[in-house]
């Protein structure tokens, strides 16, 4: 987990992902710049750089944030119960530094298991892949 103190946080963080990240908060939907992102390339943690999705497992849901079916076979993404807002859902967060991306619902592709990872694109920075 992550050794920095909230206020390198702040200081590394704009507002929005520092609420997000470190506060559990929402970018609001429609608004984030990775929704349209359709370059390949890899989805990383704003906070910590590790790998989480790669745009193979990316996919339009309409939902309002960047949704993928699959993470990174390296991400080892964390899922907790959410029983926030009146409703159960399944929190996600990154195993490296605990940052919150958003949640998981089993309402993606079936050909891909099922799932859509619902993900705050304050949450993550795009590489595109350049080969």
């Amino acid at each position: 987990m992550s050794t920095k103190t909230e206020q390198e946080w702040r200081e590394l963080l704009s507002p929005i992902a520092y609420h997000v990240t470190r506060e559990g908060g929402t970018e609001r939907p429609h608004t984030g710049e990775l929704i349209a992102e359709s370059r390949p390339g890899v989805y990383r943690c704003v906070c910590c750089e590790r790998v989480l999705f790669t745009s193979s497992g990316k996919f339009h849901s309409g939902c309002g944030w960047p949704a993928f079916h699959t993470e990174a076979e390296q991400a080892n993404i964390v899922r907790i119960e959410d029983r926030s807002h009146g409703m159960l859902r399944t929190e996600v967060r990154c195993s490296a530094c605990d940052a919150h991306l958003g949640h998981v619902f089993n309402d993606g592709p079936r050909q891909h298991g099922g799932e859509r990872y619902c993900i705050n694109s304050v949450c993550l920075t795009f590489e595109e892949d350049e080969s």
